[in-house]
């Protein structure tokens, strides 16, 4: 090895740099300085092994890649009256065949999954009168007969019942001074409807027999046009949320509303001579206003928890009173947060999300996404988005044993 290859080796790194400036500019050399010039080529190589620009490739090398999701959209449909869709709700009272309904405009549309992915329109009923916008349904079924019943309202205010088996409307609601916004069947009674309206109450029928059974509101109850509401688990409890910005739960379970419920399967108006005596529900037994800052447009049970969401890109997962506390009436006020579910691009109001019977939460995306907050007992942070191909925004979610086909 010459005497110039022995120094090159044991310079520092800057001092190479130079000589290979030094020698690049001495093309016209001999042999020992060619000899040289590769040397120096191949540990300039080495010498720049460690610098940021080597680190910062290793490390996008090990960067994992994000999981693609693994469930697809499948198939969609667009209605021809080229209006927003308020709501879509499945069967799951009865799974065979899979049927769900859409609401939007004046008209209810009855859909049914194939096996093969598809989709198709069964029925389509619109309202008599072309101003109609139907905001909600709800599925429900005759205790008796056992076929399905489907409930919808929307801006007028009145409520039809609609058989998908005689095709007709069986049935309608008048009483609410404004629009409704969202309907809920009971739990353990499926006779039982709650209505949710902008004239700042909740009603809660009995369709069987066609009574007003309770009317929750009045002097405590909501200060503004009601959004949303929802029964536990058990149907002993019920809350509501709206535009004041309040959450309140009322007790479902009482003695005199219990009541009330039972008198409304005997009571017999043309031999009382008397309309049915609808109880009036003034006082719900907990209100809170600190969960969120502006419209409560969505709230759902989770157990003793809450799920609630304003048009502030997150699902607050809260509870009343402390974590400690098991009695059901507390201190007025007083909540406990448990998690904040943060996605975006869904700041506008009257984005509604779901639950399904494993515990995961689907909600609107103005943009056409769905976010997915996954399993709570495994996660309380990760949420992940579904983009499919939709320019307007996803008013109600559905349920998710048919997104994730």
């Amino acid at each position: 090895m010459s005497d110039s290859e022995e120094s090159v080796q044991t310079m520092p790194v800057h001092a190479k740099r130079q000589r290979v400036s030094l020698i690049r500019h001495n093309e016209d050399s001999g042999d020992d300085t060619d000899d040289v010039s590769s040397t120096v080529s191949t540990l300039q190589d080495d010498s720049l092994c460690d610098t940021p620009s080597s680190i910062a490739s290793r490390s996008k090398a090990k960067k994992k890649t994000k999981p693609k999701p693994k469930f697809k959209c499948s198939n969609w449909v667009k209605e021809d009256h080229k209006k927003p869709l308020f709501g879509v709700l499945f069967n799951t009272f009865a799974v065979d065949p899979l049927l769900f309904i859409t609401v939007g405009h004046n008209r209810v549309s009855v859909y049914e999954c194939l096996s093969d992915g598809k989709i198709k329109l069964l029925q389509a009923y619109a309202d008599p009168c072309p101003d109609e916008n139907y905001y909600c349904g709800a599925w429900t079924f005759d205790d008796e007969s056992g076929q399905s019943l489907i409930a919808a309202a929307g801006l007028r205010g009145i409520i039809r019942i609609i058989s998908p088996v005689t095709q007709t409307c069986v049935k309608h609601f008048v009483g609410h001074g404004a629009a409704v916004n969202e309907l809920k069947v009971h739990p353990n009674d499926h006779n039982m409807l709650l209505s949710v309206s902008r004239d700042n109450t909740m009603r809660l029928w009995n369709i069987k027999m066609s009574y007003c059974v309770v009317i929750f509101g009045g002097v405590d109850g909501h200060r503004d046009e009601v959004l949303s509401a929802d029964f536990n688990i058990d149907g002993r409890k019920l809350i509501s949320c709206g535009m004041d910005h309040s959450l309140r739960m009322w007790r479902v379970d009482t003695d005199v509303i219990q009541q009330a419920i039972r008198d409304s399967y005997t009571y017999n108006a043309i031999k009382e001579k008397a309309p049915f005596p609808t109880y009036g529900e003034n006082f719900p037994d907990f209100s809170t206003r600190d969960i969120h800052r502006n419209y409560v447009d969505c709230v759902r049970w989770l157990g003793d928890f809450v799920l609630s969401k304003s048009c502030e890109n997150c699902i607050i997962l809260w509870k009343a009173g402390s974590l400690e506390e098991r009695s059901w009436r507390v201190k007025e006020g007083r909540v406990s947060m448990l998690h904040r579910f943060d996605y975006r691009d869904c700041d506008i109001w009257y984005m509604r999300f779901s639950l399904d019977a494993q515990q995961k939460s689907p909600t609107g995306f103005t943009g056409g996404d769905l976010w997915f907050a996954l399993r709570l007992s495994v996660s309380l942070s990760v949420c992940q988005s579904v983009s499919q191909s939709v320019s307007q925004s996803v008013s109600q979610s559905v349920t998710l044993f048919w997104i994730l086909r």
